[in-house]
């Protein structure tokens, strides 16, 4: 019987993990316990150390002191979504990240974005078969309210996602994307250079 190490080797992978497969159910059990810490993270008040905490049971990972998560957060599966450095995640955020998601360093998340990283089969007779790709965001990403990111979508260094876009493609580093589909409309601006002396 295949376990969590077997499941997340083929998530990573890319693999289609087939409807009703044992790696189908080893996701099921592990969804469950999602459920059950979001709904704790959820319920009432907890201060950033008790975020983080749960976080950490979340996700199986150590959450940095840096990181500041305004609830209600839900999360698919937990054990495959990774949060960098000195990260902020505004409230009603959803990780489907089953597929992987990287949240790197310095990044800024609005209020209800949504991280979809599974997709199903066209073929009908094969609809509940996962198809997972990870979403990846570099560091220092400013992504607005209400933003859909698609799987298998790169988000370059000190790029901007504009709210209300629907990314369906990677968005080179420095850009400034909006719209759905998601499109560039311009460069991040150069930091300003230091004053002469």
């Amino acid at each position: 019987m295949p376990d969590l190490h077997d499941l997340l080797t083929a998530l990573d992978d890319g693999q289609t993990i087939p409807g009703g497969s044992p790696l189908h159910e080893v996701m099921h059990r592990v969804s469950q316990d999602a459920l059950r810490l979001t709904g704790e993270l959820n319920g009432g008040y907890h201060d950033q150390a008790q975020v983080r905490d749960l976080l950490a049971q979340l996700t199986g990972t150590t959450i940095a002191e840096s990181v500041t998560v305004f609830p209600p957060l839900t999360s698919d599966f937990g054990r495959n979504l990774r949060i960098g450095q000195r990260v902020f995640i505004n409230s009603g955020c959803r990780f489907q990240d089953q597929g992987g998601v990287r949240i790197g360093d310095d990044c800024l998340i609005g209020h209800n974005t949504v991280f979809a990283t599974l997709n199903h089969h066209l073929d009908p007779t094969r609809r509940a078969d996962l198809l997972p790709a990870a979403i990846v965001l570099g560091r220092n990403v400013w992504v607005g309210a209400n933003v859909t990111i698609l799987p298998g979508v790169r988000i370059g260094d000190d790029a901007v996602v504009a709210a209300a876009s629907v990314v369906t493609k990677d968005v080179p580093a420095g850009a400034v994307v909006m719209g759905s589909p998601a499109r560039v409309v311009r460069e991040v601006p150069s930091p300003a250079s230091p004053p002469r002396g």
